[in-house]
């Protein structure tokens, strides 16, 4: 079992929280709740890996820093929007 540390942000517009996972690069999901995200946020990342298992790829480990990185790279972008940091299991 991974631990991966994942990007919640809160969209007004669709009352959702988008998930991004840095150390997987394309798994994104979303949930009407913290919570909800977070389950979600689960099965994409099991998604991802076994897709990147189908292709002989191995699945990047997390870096040390990846939560630190990922915020430091959306701040300029995402300055308005609330973020918060998770850490998950799959």
């Amino acid at each position: 079992m991974r631990t991966y540390t994942v990007l919640l942000e809160y969209d007004p517009e669709v009352r959702a929280y988008g998930i991004r996972v840095p150390a997987l690069p394309g798994c994104y999901s979303q949930g009407g709740s913290v919570e909800e995200a977070l389950i979600n946020a689960t099965e994409a990342i099991r998604g991802h890996i076994a897709a990147l298992e189908q292709l002989g790829t191995v699945a990047p480990e997390e870096s040390a820093d990846v939560a630190g990185d990922a915020l430091a790279a959306m701040a300029p972008v995402q300055a308005h929007a609330p973020v918060l940091l998770s850490r998950v299991a799959a």
